[in-house]
């Protein structure tokens, strides 16, 4: 789609100024019943745009992403716009510098259309825990989008963008992807810089692209990745990801974990994927059973650490140097500024945040630490081996994105341990710290709708090449 796109640019088939105004119309039209956009950006947009149009006009050649539009979920720092990561805590924050894929996406010509709702700060897996409202899915209004990378999913499903950026700790690009019927990316951890990503749980996050098809991921994936200065995490490793995209399947090796299709698999996800693996295998690909003896400690090891993570990150929204404040007057200048803390928090922050606040700093607190954080490190490493035992048997591991597709809104708001197993096939990734994708595998029919199904590739450190091009080989076309 974006090659497309940037064919008719340059071509002069279309203005990149017609483009953005005919999906800031659509988001007129549209996005006051899925609610995808917390603001949209339409005359900074519209402006962008006109510059791209200017350099075509003077025979300048312009860059593969220069004058598409894109939406950037609301945890993306943007010089000079708010960005709330849907908290109230931080609803008229505005970021004083640029993210570095921002500074990445501006220097390539991308058009910013808005900012996407979001579970509040990434915590949730529906979009129902954002401060402002939730999003709806694009496929059927009364059901949820996922999340945390909610919004995006909806922008780009419901034709609003034509590709947005999220971010995934637990599978927050994946999960929204498969319920959307999206291509979601998350890339291995330390492939895209963090800097200027709002931050939950930092030895998990990673930002990724959300879009119609793997050509356009490995371009953005192209234009977001490499080294930098401001981020010690992220490893020089520079790769031309849409050159060398090729549908690659004959002969690969997908590993395929019996436990991934057992009890708890809604029975038509399990036929879609077992559909795509017969698919598969007829043309030629190879499929192991493989065994990951630790996988079962994932979601344990992911919500001690995790909890843990955000209770560290989360303790400089005091109310003081910015955001949401809500003092009392004082009996003493002490009593003052610890009410104020408390109120300000207890405020400001939702309930799904406040509860993982709680067990964080339960995990960190003295006397625990080494019983639940230090262990969970510890599982963390055997679960990484795991992997790398699989990894020396076969290219990808092959697996549910999600255990149903999208439930209705409400659905499992009030059972927070529901709400966290839609996440079971997609913590291990980000565990494991390495690729993993979600494209779409078919159609489930409920209640007259037809619904988005997804299926997930898990690759080897670094490996988003081929993870890209087997993936490019099993989408659907």
């Amino acid at each position: 789609m974006i090659k497309d796109l940037h064919q008719k640019l340059e071509n002069k088939e279309i203005s990149s100024e017609k483009l953005t105004g005919d999906f800031l119309d659509k988001i007129e039209k549209k996005d006051s019943q899925i609610k995808a956009y917390l603001e949209v950006f339409k005359e900074d947009a519209l402006k962008q745009a006109r510059k791209v149009d200017e350099k075509i006009a003077q025979g300048e050649k312009i860059g593969i992403l220069e004058g598409i539009p894109c939406a950037l979920k609301d945890n993306l720092c943007l010089q000079g716009k708010k960005v709330s990561a849907a908290s109230k805590i931080l609803e008229n924050y505005v970021a004083p510098y640029d993210g570095t894929v921002i500074a990445k996406l501006k220097k390539a010509g991308a058009v910013f259309l808005g900012r996407t709702n979001m579970d509040e700060f990434a915590m949730g897996s529906s979009t129902e825990n954002s401060a402002f409202g939730p999003t709806h899915n694009p496929f059927d209004l009364e059901r949820v989008p996922g999340g945390s990378s909610g919004g995006s999913a909806a922008s780009v499903a419901g034709d609003l963008a034509v590709w947005a950026l999220g971010s995934d700790t637990g599978g927050s690009i994946r999960q929204p992807a498969s319920f959307c019927g999206l291509v979601g990316l998350k890339p291995t951890y330390g492939r895209v810089s963090r800097h200027g990503l709002l931050a939950m749980a930092s030895s998990y996050d990673q930002i990724g692209p959300l879009t119609k098809t793997v050509e356009d991921s490995a371009i953005i994936l192209d234009a977001i990745s490499g080294k930098d200065e401001k981020d010690n995490t992220v490893v020089d490793k520079k790769e031309n990801f849409f050159q060398n995209l090729k549908p690659e399947l004959k002969g690969k090796k997908i590993g395929v974990v019996k436990e991934f299709f057992g009890a708890g698999l809604e029975k038509s996800v399990q036929e879609n994927l077992q559909k795509k693996l017969d698919w598969a295998q007829s043309q030629g690909a190879v499929l192991e059973e493989i065994e990951l003896p630790y996988l079962k400690y994932s979601m344990a090891v992911y919500y001690l650490m995790i909890t843990s993570e955000v209770s560290s990150n989360l303790a400089r929204f005091d109310g003081v140097r910015y955001g949401f404040s809500e003092s009392v007057l004082p009996d003493s200048i002490s009593q003052n500024i610890e009410d104020g803390y408390f109120n300000s928090r207890g405020l400001g922050f939702g309930p799904e945040v406040q509860r993982r606040i709680i067990l964080g700093t339960y995990c960190l607190s003295a006397g625990y630490y080494d019983a639940y954080y230090k262990k969970a490190q510890k599982i963390r490493q055997l679960i990484k081996r795991d992997f790398q035992k699989a990894f020396e048997k076969v290219d990808v591991i092959f697996s549910p994105t999600t255990p149903t597709t999208a439930f209705r809104l409400g659905e499992k708001s009030s059972d927070p341990l529901q709400m966290y197993l839609s996440d079971i096939y997609t913590v291990s990734a980000n565990v494991a710290m390495i690729p993993a994708i979600s494209l779409p595998c078919g159609w489930e029919k409920k209640e007259g709708r037809n619904l988005p199904v997804g299926m997930q590739l898990l690759g080897r450190w670094w490996g988003e090449q081929e993870l890209l091009n087997i993936a490019l080989a099993l989408e659907d076309k």
